[in-house]
């Protein structure tokens, strides 16, 4: 395609952009589209545009839009209870968190929350109890998080965010945080840790911090230091768990058993849902009246979650994902070597970052802008990286077609 794929925008389309820059608080800045329904890994607007969708919702719609599984666990719940309030059991949560505690090798309990961030607080919340427990008072309740990390937007999230620009604004930020700089370096972990240090806090691969993975070992050693010092060991894996990376949640790859994981996102595929994975040493630390959620536990989203993992936890799935990473990576590859705007594709499994070359720095935004009016939806990773997350099902024929398409609006995007 020599011109953009998409057609302007109607009138419908039009008065609803008005009607949410109107009554929406503007902290977000939606393109101005209103996506109505999608299929597989298709989606389109409300004037019938159709887009390849590389961006699943942020990693959270794992399966893409209508999975036919999805759907029937959803309708059935629906149809029977949708909110008791966490006063009573109900059979989804419980068989959701039977299902994580087998599939998950150094789980004990499973704590239900509506988000990532929710999971990330009760995460902070339970090692600093468990920190109260072991006789430190609250001077040496320390959390070690990570330059370039991303945890979430509420106080406590948003504090061991260890980037900037996420907190200026909402000082006075709660302590007990300390920022290792730069990540992935062990040696530079071990000049941190004091005995004010309980625990350490990361993610496998920084998503918000621009795609970045630990090198192969980094893990195992940051357990040993956890091992060696008396201190926890917390991994996020909001982004990249739930088989984005090839393996159920991304340590696995290195056998790596943290004493507390955070999943969300891709976990509900599409429902709001976290959850906090409790390993041996924690999973009974936060008994009765010490946290609680309202929604949490949700017996639709429950159940929605369990058939997505159930369809999700597969060796066929992790071979997929295998196949399909392969053929992201190098499809990226092949742009590049045609219009030469990466230095360099990093990431793992369905988890891709484009980072810009120089004269490209600080576009990724109109970039994905310009990827999105060729018919292809793409996200950022700061303002040097393009980012791609599609489900985890997507067809090799849906792949190719959204690199394609992506090729076009960049090749747009080149002076002529």
């Amino acid at each position: 395609m020599s011109t953009p794929y998409h057609t302007p925008s109607g009138a419908a389309s039009k008065a609803l952009v008005e009607k949410g820059q109107t009554y929406f608080i503007p902290n977000y800045k939606p393109r101005e589209m209103i996506l109505d329904y999608g299929k597989g890994s298709r989606i389109w607007d409300l004037d019938g545009n159709e887009y390849m969708d590389l961006a699943a919702g942020i990693a959270v719609s794992a399966l893409g839009h209508q999975d036919p599984d999805l759907l029937a666990a959803f309708e059935a719940q629906g149809r029977k209870l949708w909110h008791t309030s966490n006063v009573f059991f109900t059979a989804p949560a419980i068989e959701l968190a039977e299902a994580l505690v087998e599939a998950v090798p150094f789980c004990e309990r499973v704590y239900f929350a509506n988000s990532g961030t929710e999971a990330n607080e009760a995460a902070i919340k339970l090692i600093r109890k468990w920190a109260s427990e072991q006789g430190r008072p609250p001077e040496k309740r320390e959390i070690i998080t990570f330059t370039g990390s991303f945890h979430g937007r509420t106080l406590a999230a948003v504090t061991a965010t260890a980037q900037p620009k996420f907190h200026a604004g909402f000082e006075p930020l709660p302590g007990g945080f300390v920022y290792c700089d730069p990540y992935d370096d062990l040696t530079a972990l071990e000049k941190m840790i004091t005995d004010k240090t309980c625990a350490i806090l990361l993610e496998t691969i920084q998503g918000e911090g621009g795609v970045k993975p630990c090198n192969p070992g980094y893990l195992k050693g940051v357990r040993e230091l956890c091992d060696r010092h008396g201190i926890l060991m917390a991994i996020d894996e909001i982004q990249t768990g739930m088989g984005r990376t090839g393996k159920l949640f991304a340590c696995m790859h290195e056998s790596v058993a943290p004493d507390i994981l955070t999943s969300a996102k891709a976990l509900g595929c599409g429902m709001p849902i976290g959850a906090l994975l409790a390993g041996k040493k924690v999973a009974e630390i936060l008994q009765f009246g010490s946290h609680g959620s309202t929604f949490g536990g949700n017996p639709v989203a429950c159940a929605v979650a369990l058939a997505g993992l159930k369809k999700i936890n597969t060796p066929q799935m992790m071979r997929h994902v295998a196949a399909m990473s392969e053929r992201l990576f190098a499809g990226l590859g092949a742009i590049n070597a045609e219009l030469g705007m990466f230095t360099e594709i990093r990431g793992q499994g369905l988890m891709a970052g484009a980072v810009l070359a120089e004269q490209w720095k600080g576009k990724a935004g109109d970039l994905s802008n310009l990827a999105r009016c060729y018919g292809v939806l793409v996200l950022i990773a700061g303002p040097d990286v393009l980012r791609f997350l599609p489900a985890l099902n997507i067809t090799a024929n849906e792949l190719d077609e959204g690199l394609a398409r992506l090729k076009q609006g960049l090749a747009a995007a080149k002076p002529a």
